[in-house]
């Protein structure tokens, strides 16, 4: 004769084994839980660890955020028809803000030195022209392609960062291509501007500041002096 089942009783479950106490009470070490990381993850830590290599020439820890990334777009939604040159993409998060704020992709031009990075946009963004190269040499990375003039280059390049003679060769290139009233937009962390624009004779101003960003930047936005400004300032 089988002994009688103990009767249910409303309320009770069986004990349910929580492995991670279980591994702990065993005095063994509790099991690994793995976690999915998403896209900005990755990009996030690739971002970090080239700034860990290079961080002269990558100069944040992280991408920019998606605040300013839109504030930077912003600023060249409504250019003039003619390439838009982006120096210095990362991981791309001011090119998607780009391309999402209505700049056709044919129009856009991606410059990146380092290697890991122009990979990484070269998987992410195949239908736009993404070139490896130093912008310093930014007249001749865009000849094959035919381009002698911009309507505005966006730069996430660390200028304040860079020694005096490379951030004027830049700036001195990104200039050649643009023609007055043409913007050339550049965000920083700092409190002041990142170009010495009275001297390299361009007017400049803060078109935005992104408290929301990590840390906080602000987009300035240059254009070249007009002979007009020029004669007043003088």
């Amino acid at each position: 004769m089988t002994a009688a089942k103990p009767p249910f009783q409303l309320g009770k479950s069986p004990l349910r084994r929580d492995p991670l106490r279980d591994s702990a009470r065993d005095g063994m070490p509790p099991p690994r839980r793995l976690v999915r990381l998403d896209e900005a993850d990755k990009e996030a830590a690739l971002f970090f660890v080239r700034w860990l290599k290079a961080p002269h020439r990558i100069g944040a820890v992280a991408p920019s955020s998606r605040h300013l990334a839109r504030a930077i777009a912003q600023e060249v939604a409504d250019v003039g028809p003619g390439p838009v040159i982006e120096l210095g993409g990362g991981t791309g998060s001011v090119t998607r803000a780009l391309l999402e704020s209505g700049i056709a992709p044919e129009r856009l031009v991606v410059i990146e030195r380092d290697e890991m990075l122009y990979r990484h946009l070269r998987e992410h963004f195949p239908k736009l022209r993404i070139l490896k190269g130093d912008a310093r040499r930014l007249r001749k990375l865009l000849a094959p392609l035919g381009i002698t003039k911009a309507a505005a280059v966006v730069s996430g390049l660390p200028l304040i960062s860079m020694p005096r003679p490379t951030r004027n060769r830049i700036i001195a290139e990104s200039f050649a291509l643009l023609a007055a009233g043409a913007p050339f937009v550049q965000f920083t962390y700092g409190l002041t501007s990142p170009i010495a624009r009275e001297r390299l004779g361009l007017k400049g101003r803060i078109a935005a500041r992104v408290w929301a960003n990590i840390p906080p930047a602000s987009v300035w936005r240059y254009e070249r002096r007009r002979e007009r400004d020029v004669r007043r300032v003088a």
